[in-house]
């Protein structure tokens, strides 16, 4: 039997928890080859912890020349941080390494997320892929070995605590945001940035004698620059409220110009594998250029870009742009002064 033509683009994955991101590369292959694709080159565009869940852009074909432009684009996560217990793995998985029996109120945590906006400094978990010493972090802590990591810069875009927890969270969670005011939720934080730290998280107007509703956990919604971990993320929040806390739950709900909403579930993936149209799903090569514009060629500018030439006396200004035939993406190509060299070419 022949094979089909080879698919180039984006599945979108969502990420159940437990699968690997290698694992769900694994399984895209798997299904692609039992619909008859035959061996498509894939590769994913952010690695996703195994206990965390969301989007996963897989890459197929001449896609996956797009996979590094897709690591680096910032990432939305929602995540849930449970006040009392750090772990080593700063996640529900890891061992007990401190304890605090203070619970931080709902108007200090909103407030707080002021100070962790923008441009900020992070430890990496130990329990993390970055390499030390040309051995991986986790590797290291897994073996007993005192692991020093590096601080890093990081930016935080926005930092905000959820208005809707989904259904299914965790149920004291949910409860604390229902009770949250909405003066005190998303940016409306900021406000009161300046006061909870004077009034033990009791702004005003609110009537000094009322009870303070304190936060068992809380879940927030970060837009993270690319290299930022969000379990790093939870544990200095927590500190900075003067307790200790760890991640139970993670969630990528984008990834560069990729939604949830795109995402397909793994049965549908499998679906695909039993003979449901690819097409259906895949997203085009050209949904992981988000915001760069077309360069429209004719066939004889199509070829020269194709062997690699450079294209002169073009109109557009200087930058980089999706050189196109038609609707057939060609190379990714940077303008200079009216000249186009190719960055990234593409055979579709």
């Amino acid at each position: 039997m022949t094979d089909k033509p080879h698919p180039h683009g984006w599945l979108i994955l969502d990420k159940p928890r437990g699968l690997g991101s290698t694992q769900a590369v694994g399984a895209v292959k798997r299904n692609l080859r039992e619909a008859g694709y035959g061996k498509v080159k894939v590769g994913h565009g952010g690695t996703l912890d195994p206990l965390a869940e969301g989007v996963l852009p897989i890459a197929l074909g001449e896609a996956t020349k797009l996979a590094g432009r897709m690591l680096d684009a910032s990432k939305t996560y929602e995540f849930t941080i449970a006040f009392g217990e750090e772990t080593d793995t700063l996640d529900a998985e890891g061992e007990v390494v401190a304890t605090s029996d203070r619970r931080p109120p709902l108007a200090a945590i909103a407030a707080i997320c002021e100070y962790f906006t923008g441009d900020i400094e992070q430890v990496p978990p130990k329990y993390s892929a970055i390499k030390v010493d040309g051995k991986r972090a986790y590797d290291r802590a897994r073996a007993g070995e005192e692991v020093e990591m590096v601080t890093r810069a990081v930016t935080i875009h926005d930092l905000h605590l959820l208005r809707h927890p989904r259904e299914g969270g965790d149920p004291e969670t949910a409860a604390a945001h229902g009770q949250l005011d909405s003066r005190l939720r998303g940016n409306d934080g900021v406000e009161i940035a300046s006061s909870f730290q004077t009034t033990a998280g009791r702004p005003d107007p609110y009537d000094p004698s009322a009870p303070l509703e304190l936060a068992d956990s809380v879940t927030l919604v970060a837009h993270a620059s690319k290299g930022t971990y969000i379990r790093s993320l939870a544990r200095d929040i927590a500190h900075a409220l003067g307790t200790v806390g760890h991640v139970t739950y993670l969630r990528r709900v984008t990834a560069g110009p990729f939604t949830e909403n795109q995402a397909i579930s793994l049965d549908k993936l499998n679906e695909i594998g039993k003979g449901a149209p690819l097409e259906d799903h895949l997203l085009p090569l050209e949904a992981g250029l988000d915001g760069i514009p077309a360069l429209s060629l004719d066939p004889e500018s199509a070829q020269a870009a194709r062997q690699g030439r450079v294209i002169s006396g073009l109109p557009h200004a200087d930058g980089l742009y999706l050189a196109k035939l038609e609707d057939v993406p060609v190379a990714l190509m940077e303008v200079s002064a009216g000249t186009a060299k190719v960055v990234r070419g593409f055979n579709v």
